[in-house]
């Protein structure tokens, strides 16, 4: 069977980066230029400037794919695009550049969503077994995702205000940690104790989680303890709430695997670099007879291999947009 390459750009935020992928499992090449130390001295993402890096940069990594993979536009397959979700500025540099490909050398353009490019990064590590449950966790989502068979997602639940990793974030900055906070906490609350009596998110049972009621009970329990005199203890915050956002998540993912009825776990998005919540899905997954797959640290941020893993798949039934596709900031996964 011929070989199918997909040339894959993601740029929703601050990574620049385009991937070569063959038959939606073989990364070929893949260059990821990332913005975290521009946007460090600031605390955060500044969307004006993440899209005028990516302007800057988008023409320089799409020549360093293609060089390391030593390969051509020609010899490409397709081209996939994340369309959305995301800043759209950012968004939308690269879908004009996978656009402005597409049109010259005539490839089929493949909109990709963004949750989509996460789920689908586990396949980058062994082939999804379906039927299957996909906890996605990163700084802009958290869901769970029923998966029937490939491209089949049923959203079962998602975050009502605040994601997973933009709470880490938050918390981050409460206790003065640097940006980005969220793999400092964790490291933090491998050095501390749960000390601190800190509410359950949304323990009822939903599918749906909630994390911004925490983040105000953080801020106050700092607030107050300063106001007292008292010297926080950042590794036991950091522990105590870790405990409290990774109990919440495992327990509603083993209460859907098991009403779904399905055996098959992945974890996908930036937050599945989270050790806490990796250690405590393994163990829940170990006992219950499940089979948990999480990608590599590299996959779990945003990546274009991701996308290129997803568009095969996209491209393979026949999902292909026009040149009129445009960038969505929001948009649901289906």
């Amino acid at each position: 069977m011929k070989d199918t390459f997909i040339l894959a750009f993601e740029s929703s935020c601050d990574e620049t980066s385009v991937s070569i992928i063959r038959n939606g499992c073989d990364e070929i090449a893949t260059v990821v230029l990332s913005q975290m130390d521009i946007h460090a001295e600031y605390g955060g993402v500044v969307p004006e400037i993440a899209s005028r890096n990516h302007v800057e940069n988008i023409t320089l990594v799409i020549e360093q794919c293609l060089e390391k993979a030593n390969m051509t536009i020609e010899e490409i397959d397709a081209i996939a695009i994340t369309y959305g979700p995301g800043l759209i500025g950012s968004l939308l540099v690269g879908l004009q550049a996978a656009k402005t490909l597409a049109y010259i050398y005539n490839k089929p353009l493949v909109p990709v969503h963004h949750i989509a490019g996460h789920i689908y990064a586990n396949n980058l590590v062994k082939p999804m077994k379906f039927p299957l449950m996909a906890l996605v966790v990163s700084g802009g989502h958290t869901e769970l995702v029923y998966m029937k068979e490939d491209y089949s997602f049923k959203k079962i639940g998602g975050t009502l205000d605040d994601a997973v990793g933009e709470a880490y974030d938050k918390v981050a900055r409460v206790i003065k940690v640097p940006y980005p906070g969220g793999p400092i906490i964790d490291r933090l609350a491998y050095e501390g104790e749960d000390t601190y009596n800190l509410p359950i998110p949304l323990n009822d049972d939903s599918y749906n989680f909630s994390f911004s009621g925490l983040k105000s009970a953080v801020i106050n329990l700092h607030h107050n303890e300063e106001q007292r005199g008292n010297e926080i203890n950042k590794a036991n915050l950091a522990c105590s709430f870790q405990n409290r956002v990774s109990d919440i998540l495992v327990k509603k993912t083993m209460k859907a695997m098991k009403e779904y009825n399905v055996k098959n776990l992945i974890v996908a998005g930036g937050v599945a670099a989270n050790k806490g919540l990796r250690s405590k899905l393994e163990k829940e997954c170990k006992n219950n007879g499940y089979e948990l797959t999480i990608p590599s640290i590299k996959y779990c941020t945003d990546n274009a291999a991701m996308i290129g893993a997803a568009g095969y798949y996209a491209y393979k039934l026949g999902r292909i947009a026009d040149l009129n596709l445009n960038s969505k900031a929001n948009d649901i996964l289906k």
